[in-house]
């Protein structure tokens, strides 16, 4: 078989040097990489490296090797094109059509799937100019990654730092396995909402009620959804896993501090996807010094109180009109049944539900599951990997959506 040909497009940023490791991690699962940089990126990563780590030459040119047609062929012949990083620059010339080098005539004569990595300073990520540029690639298909927060160039902290490369691969993994074309995104324009881990309640400094939740399957479908064109706020509650590429981490503890996150993200969402596992309750009262244990005397009762139900809120009071809720049930027995009576109950309007344990489901990389909607369907989901199965409800949802102008 043919590997998948990849172009990456490489522009003036201090960021080039990352884009080296999704290179590496491009080639080494198979791909075939050409890499396109701009005279300006080659100020930070010669075409030395990339020849040598793509085995593919490397020109900034449309004049180069003119026989074979570069500035049409290179982008014609790719089942994907990726700019990592794109800096603001970038973003404008291939929003307003602009062709001065290889890499923008690429952009032009490309019908595959085009993704942009932005990386720059929070002020230029932020300014209306490169905003009103994003939105107008987005419009066209194009998948514009938004960038992470963190350490920037200097002493500098914000948004605009250039996502992990491991993340980035997965991203770009994930929109090459659907095979969609250019503009074919069934979640671009939507915005997405999907909370992921488990809450804890704190008894004391130290001690907390708490659940045995990874948050692996609620970041698989945050990863699943930016790959389909959303813009994805991850509500994240303890977990261990790094951000996902192109989604906003919102970090939370406690099931009062997600329903109050939940409640804000979901004012302007399209879809609120509640895959956290959340406590039922938690106690009545917090001890402020770790709690002691005394010799000779029993442990003092633990009074439990209830949390808010926080998808069965984001069912009853919804913000926008033709907003979509789907929740997830954690069940031991009866799991079918005990699905059925709490899709019922929850209001919302698909319920996945699977069958949890010790051994079963948590922190595992596969799942399964059957998806119950309001209209009496039931989609079995079988055994697999975690990004099959949010792919699975991403389905359910896409089709179920009214179209954005009727919104």
């Amino acid at each position: 078989m043919d590997k998948p040909k990849v172009v990456l497009g490489v522009s003036g940023g201090i960021a080039a040097y990352k884009a080296c490791e999704l290179l590496r991690r491009l080639t080494e699962s198979g791909h075939d990489v050409r890499v396109v940089p701009t005279d300006s990126a080659l100020h930070f990563v010669g075409a030395a490296t990339w020849s040598a780590l793509s085995g593919n030459p490397v020109s900034t040119e449309v004049w180069d090797a003119v026989h074979e047609v570069p500035h049409v062929r290179i982008g014609q012949h790719a089942d994907l094109v990726i700019v990592a990083p794109a800096t603001a620059d970038m973003l404008a010339k291939a929003a307003h059509g602009l062709a001065d080098d290889l890499l923008t005539n690429t952009l032009l004569t490309a019908r595959c799937p085009v993704v942009f990595a932005p990386a720059m300073h929070t002020e230029m990520w932020e300014h209306p100019a490169t905003q009103e540029n994003v939105a107008t690639l987005r419009r066209r298909g194009a998948l514009v990654i938004e960038p992470a927060v963190g350490r920037l160039t200097g002493v500098d902290t914000g948004k605009g730092r250039f996502p992990d490369p491991a993340e980035i691969f997965d991203y770009v993994r994930r929109v090459l396995a659907r095979g969609a074309r250019a503009g074919e995104s069934d979640l671009a324009g939507r915005h997405v909402v999907v909370s992921a881990g488990g809450t804890r309640e704190p008894l004391d400094p130290v001690r907390y009620l708490g659940n045995r939740s990874s948050g692996k399957q609620g970041y698989a479908l945050a990863r699943t959804a930016a790959a389909r064109g959303a813009r994805v706020t991850l509500l994240a509650a303890n977990t261990g896993l790094p951000d996902p590429a192109g989604v906003d981490v919102v970090r939370v503890g406690t099931a009062v501090q997600l329903r109050e996150a939940a409640l804000k993200a979901a004012a302007d969402a399209d879809v609120v996807v509640m895959a956290a596992a959340v406590a039922d309750f938690r106690p009545l009262t917090y001890a402020t010094g770790k709690i002691k244990k005394k010799d000779g005397e029993e442990p003092a009762p633990i009074t439990l109180v209830r949390n808010p139900d926080v998808l069965a809120e984001l069912s009853a009071d919804r913000p926008r009109p033709g907003q979509l809720v789907v929740g997830f049930a954690a069940e031991t027995d009866d799991v079918l049944a005990n699905g059925r009576a709490k899709l019922a109950r929850k209001g919302c309007d698909l319920l996945v539900v699977n069958e949890v344990g010790e051994r079963r489901t948590f922190g595992a990389e596969e799942n399964e599951a059957v998806i119950l909607a309001t209209d009496g369907t039931e989609t079995p989901v079988p055994h697999g990997p975690k990004d099959a199965l949010a792919d699975r409800i991403w389905d359910e949802v896409s089709h179920r959506l009214a179209p954005p102008t009727a919104q």
